[in-house]
């Protein structure tokens, strides 16, 4: 077995109400001025107010940077670097899901480092630890308020640069699902597969092992059981909470055994079409496994007895095609639509995104490596 390194935030709060005893160990940390990273909605229906005025109540004041895109790009980065500056911000707070926290990790590599983002693209490429940064997290699905992975849109080559650095890794990472209780069912549902797709791309990896097995088998397991709930009813707290474990679980997963083609697909839709990252997720995530289980077949047979399938009697090439089956079953029940073109993909662009997807750092670890035309060929699938 090849050495493993497991990165982590070093405090990590979860459960309903957490928010107000994190932001009572946030005043231990020393911090005076916050930057808050957040997205217009966030700001509009109160939440930032909120966490405002908690930091008020122990001593720490707040800059809020809310021009956050849904996929944050080069340009959301430098505007919150500019009221970072001004307001000399010692350290950075992202509340939201995976768009505030990967523009926060953006701005706080810069804002430590110098230079331009656009300097840190691929692996471990800078060089000191970005400024501290505090991650809130509002949905249940990227848990970029734990990993190392930022991703941002290079709005001059429409693409999504993966950072993957142990340096934009938060120093405490915050899930309270009473947060969540607002997200709307559609989000609530793309998020929720994302973190499915963390967990099942975890698992069949080239660098999964023991620790991130165990995570990403139990988040399935979770997923599978409490996503349909969270959907349905958005104020189930026991749905909500368990979805917060779960995709906190995924991210433990992906962020130490990384990803696939399917993540490596999908940004191209993202960066390109200026996509839901979860949607996108979705859409191709069985038609990746049925690429993978050429050689991943057990691995997929695992995930469909994860998901409650009973593949006790199958063999493996069987269990892996119910697994595809399942995984299309669970993104039917929550309404993600049935496959690309409903997004407005254009077939004479699927060159073009194959090619870009086969320099995406996520598809590495892929459990076997594709050609242009076979990358081609899942995007057709998935149309």
């Amino acid at each position: 077995m090849a050495i493993s390194t497991f990165f982590i935030p070093a405090v990590n709060k979860i459960g309903m109400g957490c928010l107000n005893e994190a932001v009572e160990l946030v005043k231990t940390y020393g911090y005076k001025q916050a930057l808050i990273v957040t997205d217009h909605v966030l700001n509009e229906i109160g939440v930032v107010g909120k966490v405002q005025r908690l930091l008020t109540d122990v001593g720490i004041k707040s800059a809020v940077y809310d021009g956050t895109n849904p996929n944050p790009t080069t340009i959301n980065v430098e505007q919150g670097l500019a009221i970072l500056r001004q307001h000399d911000c010692d350290f950075v707070i992202s509340l939201g899901g995976g768009s505030p926290h990967d523009c926060a990790k953006g701005i706080a590599l810069v804002a430590a480092n110098g230079g331009d983002i656009r300097d840190y693209e691929g692996v471990d490429r800078s060089a000191k630890p970005q400024l501290p940064l505090i991650a809130i997290n509002t949905t249940a699905g990227t848990a970029s308020e734990m990993t190392r992975f930022c991703i941002i849109t290079d709005i001059d080559r429409h693409i999504k640069m993966a950072i993957v650095d142990k340096n934009v890794t938060p120093i405490l990472s915050v899930n309270d699902p009473a947060l969540m209780i607002g997200m709307p069912k559609g989000l609530t549902a793309a998020t929720g597969m994302d973190a499915l797709t963390h967990a099942i791309e975890a698992y069949v990896s080239i660098a999964a092992n023991p620790i991130t097995d165990a995570c990403a088998l139990k988040a399935v397991t979770m997923i599978s059981r409490y996503l349909r709930r969270a959907v349905k009813d958005g104020s189930d707290v026991e749905a909500r909470e368990n979805m917060a474990y779960a995709q906190f679980l995924a991210g433990m997963a992906f962020n130490n055994a990384s990803l696939g083609y399917v993540h490596a697909m999908a940004h191209q839709l993202g960066g390109f079409y200026d996509l839901p990252h979860g949607v996108c997720n979705a859409v191709l995530l069985p038609h990746v496994q049925r690429f993978n289980a050429k050689a991943a077949a057990s691995r997929l047979k695992d995930i469909a007895a994860a998901m409650g399938a009973n593949v006790a009697n199958v063999d493996d090439q069987e269990g892996a095609e119910v697994c595809i089956q399942e995984i299309s079953r669970l993104a039917k029940d929550v309404n993600i639509p049935a496959g690309l073109a409903e997004l407005n993909v254009k077939a004479e662009d699927i060159p073009t995104l194959s090619a870009n997807a086969l320099k995406d750092a996520c598809g590495f670890t892929n459990p076997i490596q594709a050609s242009h035309e076979e990358i081609v060929a899942i995007f057709e699938e998935a149309m």
